[in-house]
């Protein structure tokens, strides 16, 4: 079991939670992953909570658990919050809230949560997975089946329209690395390899 552990407090006023690792070592326990769909970030979220018996909270779930409590479908969701800029709004104040909170779990993953720790000014690692445009459609015809040409275009326009209302929503440019302390390029590296990275971050941000 991870012993969790209070921590002087930061410069900036937040509160920072370490967690203890074999050997008396610690881990900055407030973590964010981001990447672009298909990069692979749920991939290392699962393999550092393994790893260090982590709890995390993922921005995808958020949207779901939201989805079923009011009742709709994923898709039907995904439309009301096009149609409503102030759903999305509320979904990402929920993220960030349970960010700052005194109890956050170890690692939020989402697309943004690296911006928001940034504007916050958390001191904490930022974790951003990169992957190409075609690694990302190999892998969803690999898992998914399709055209891999078809998937590309796909992903493509998705990126376009994502890139689109993050500008409008919150004038943050989506493929701007400024927010990340870590950029993991995982177009040549399997899982074990970016789990791997990702801890060698964590021990030097340490």
């Amino acid at each position: 079991m991870v012993e969790i552990q209070s921590f002087a407090p930061i410069l900036d006023g937040t509160d920072a939670k370490f967690a203890s690792k074999s050997g008396g070592d610690s881990l900055p326990a407030r973590v964010t992953v981001s990447g672009h769909p298909g990069s692979g970030t749920s991939t290392l979220v699962a393999g550092l909570c393994k790893q260090l018996n982590w709890e995390m909270l993922n921005g995808g779930q958020v949207f779901r658990n939201t989805a079923a409590e009011k009742g709709m479908t994923l898709e039907a969701f995904g439309q009301y919050c096009i149609d409503d800029d102030s759903v999305d709004k509320e979904l990402d104040q929920m993220l960030t809230d349970a960010m700052l909170s005194e109890n956050s779990p170890q690692i939020v993953e989402s697309r943004l949560a690296g911006w928001w720790a940034f504007k916050h000014q958390l001191n904490c690692p930022r974790i951003w997975i990169e992957v190409s445009e075609e690694v990302r459609a190999n892998r969803v015809v690999n898992r998914e089946g399709g055209n891999e040409e078809e998937q590309l275009a796909l992903i493509r326009e998705r990126m376009e329209y994502d890139g689109a209302r993050y500008k409008q929503l919150y004038d943050i440019d989506i493929e701007s690395k400024e927010p990340y302390t870590c950029i993991i390029d995982s177009d040549t590296m399997n899982a074990e390899q970016v789990l791997s990275a990702a801890l060698e971050h964590l021990e030097a941000y340490s």
